[in-house]
């Protein structure tokens, strides 16, 4: 399948999980994960109709964005302090502010910008000492201190369960995500709208379960070189 197939056959299959779980459609947006994708083939995607791309490292993004049309753009990967500036300055979000430190760096670089950076807080979900993310007990927590941040807009979580090919196995974390979503939901300062969780191997659990943003990057360009 061409790329257009492949979306078209990705917007079916959230459609159908989000009926399942007696959810609108429209309530979930996709996002290209883009890392190790050409410009070319990303540029494919932004003309078959992806709006929202996701990139992992700065330098190879910021190779890519001139060769690309306008697009929204989300941080998607670990992000160290010391690019916080030149991501808040190219990215439009970033979904992956798992700690302090790099919020008063993220808030800092914004303010010298003049703008307000919609942020998501990365939860470490399973516990896994091979990825970052805040840890779920102390989630909520930091996402109180990033809220009182004057450039940074809390708008949601965003969560990676463990890799799996039975997506059913992630269930138990999606609802826990979902869960923790609903509580941020209701602290002063916050704008939640994007529960960010589900990739190529799950989405659709991820969809069932409230996810309002699914990331997609193998079931969209098919294997990674």
């Amino acid at each position: 399948m061409d790329l257009r197939e492949r979306l078209a056959t990705i917007r079916a299959r959230v459609a159908e999980a989000a009926r399942r779980a007696g959810r609108d459609p429209g309530g979930v947006e996709l996002l290209a994960a883009t890392k190790t994708q050409p410009a070319a083939r990303v540029r494919e995607a932004i003309e078959a109709g992806i709006t929202l791309i996701g990139e992992n490292r700065l330098q190879e993004a910021l190779e890519k964005f001139p060769q690309l049309p306008p697009v929204r753009r989300h941080f998607i990967g670990h992000l160290q302090t010391n690019k916080a500036k030149a991501v808040a300055e190219h990215f439009d979000a970033v979904e992956s502010l798992d700690r302090w430190k790099l919020a008063r760096a993220l808030d800092r670089a914004a303010g010298q910008l003049g703008k307000r950076l919609p942020v998501l807080i990365e939860v470490n979900v399973a516990g896994e000492a091979s990825k970052s993310g805040a840890p779920t007990g102390e989630a909520l927590a930091l996402a109180r201190r990033v809220a009182a941040c004057e450039h940074l807009v809390v708008q949601g979580l965003m969560g990676m369960p463990p890799y799996t090919e039975e997506g059913e196995a992630n269930r138990p974390h999606f609802e826990t995500l979902a869960a923790l979503y609903n509580e941020l939901a209701g602290l002063p300062g916050v704008e939640a709208r994007t529960l960010s969780m589900g990739t190529s191997q799950d989405f659709e659990v991820a969809v069932e379960a409230g996810a309002t943003l699914v990331r997609l990057g193998t079931a969209l360009f098919g294997p990674r070189n």
